[in-house]
């Protein structure tokens, strides 16, 4: 493997985890029409699926006539993804020097796990949807595990040729 590879393998991989944090944070936007969407897709599915999903889209829509205002903060939500994106692209510029970036990525990945296992429930989260939340945070630590994995491969590359 070349460095070359390992940096076009970085960049894929971080412009993909940015991509995928952008929309994710972005369907937080719309999120009257984003629930009653889903629920009339999880109609065919049947329950717990169907149950919990009406009943989200109802609270949705409730809160949409009576207080709209409460979804600024949804919109909040979705510019954080749009910055925190932003900072990986400190890393796929120069993924050595930034290599803290795409730690402190992992590691925001592994407390999704606790922050949606723990505090669901006090929300009166079905299990089966904290299940859900928690695999955004397994499943974006894969590609930021591969990606840190080659940076300290480039790492120690350079180690050794400046030494």
């Amino acid at each position: 493997m070349t460095a070359k590879n390992d940096i076009n393998f970085i960049r894929r991989w971080i412009a993909f985890f940015m991509v995928a944090l952008i929309i994710s944070g972005l369907t937080a936007v719309p999120l009257e029409w984003g629930t009653d969407w889903l629920a009339s897709i999880l109609e065919r599915v049947g329950d717990p699926w169907t149950t919990w999903s009406n009943k989200a889209a109802l609270a949705v829509s409730d809160v949409g006539k009576d207080y709209p205002f409460l979804f600024y903060g949804t919109d909040w939500l979705a510019f954080a993804h749009v910055v925190i994106a932003l900072a990986f692209l400190g890393p796929y510029r120069d993924p050595v020097r930034n290599k803290w970036v795409i730690e402190w990525g992992v590691w925001s990945c592994v407390l999704v796990l606790p922050l949606a296992l723990l505090w669901a429930p006090v929300r009166g989260i079905p299990f089966f949807w904290s299940c859900i939340d928690a695999s955004f945070g397994v499943l974006g630590s894969i590609p930021l595990c591969l990606v840190l994995q080659r940076i300290k491969r480039m790492e120690k590359a350079e180690n050794v040729r400046s030494a």
